[in-house]
């Protein structure tokens, strides 16, 4: 039975990311991207589209590229299920500026919303233990959105995940820009890197 939980995900994501101040996001495909982009467009964002499984991976990346700046993904449970494998290289590498954040509903939102594996009882963030990762939370509720966002400016003894349990249900699609050499070059001068 999958569990039924209440914490609505934009609420949240919105609660998360108040205050973001240099904080680099990275989003998975989908629902996550909705979600961050309906929190507040930012240059400091980097929507991930049709990269499954991918953005933990682009995280690690940027975090061991930017090591002074916190780096934040936010993704779903399915989309991380994809990717599982890359826990166990983050925790290898141990970025400390790096979060993990899965907003986890137990569902594959983006392809009709089957039971996923962590609505079947796969915990992920039993799994990041095990792999090695240095911090581990739970959240269920928007108090402890607001007592873990000062979390992801730290940028050191990571690499974290927090696992956000979210409500199912139907969220209307919030679309962020999809122009890849747009999002890299906007993305790319808000470090600083110059663009041509």
């Amino acid at each position: 039975m999958v569990p039924n939980f209440t914490l609505a995900r934009r609420d949240a994501v919105k609660a998360l990311l108040a205050d973001r101040k240099d904080l680099l996001v990275i989003t998975g495909l989908g629902s996550a991207s909705y979600d961050v982009f309906d929190a507040g467009e930012h240059p400091g964002n980097f929507y991930l589209w049709g990269a499954m499984g991918g953005a933990a991976m682009v995280g690690l990346g940027l975090a061991q590229a930017q090591p002074k700046h916190p780096v934040a993904v936010i993704t779903g449970d399915g989309e991380q299920l994809m990717g599982i494998g890359s826990l166990l290289t983050i925790a290898a590498k141990a970025p400390g500026n790096l979060t993990i954040v899965i907003l986890d509903n137990g569902h594959f939102g983006e392809t009709g919303m089957q039971v996923s594996h962590s609505g079947l009882g796969a915990q992920l963030d039993v799994i990041a233990t095990g792999a090695g990762f240095r911090s581990v939370t739970e959240i269920t509720d928007i108090k402890g959105i607001h007592d873990y966002r000062p979390t992801l400016q730290r940028i050191d003894a990571g690499p974290r995940l927090a696992r956000i349990r979210i409500a199912t249900g139907h969220v209307d699609r919030a679309l962020p820009p999809r122009d890849g050499v747009y999002l890299k070059n906007r993305f790319r001068e808000n470090l600083g890197f110059a663009v041509t």
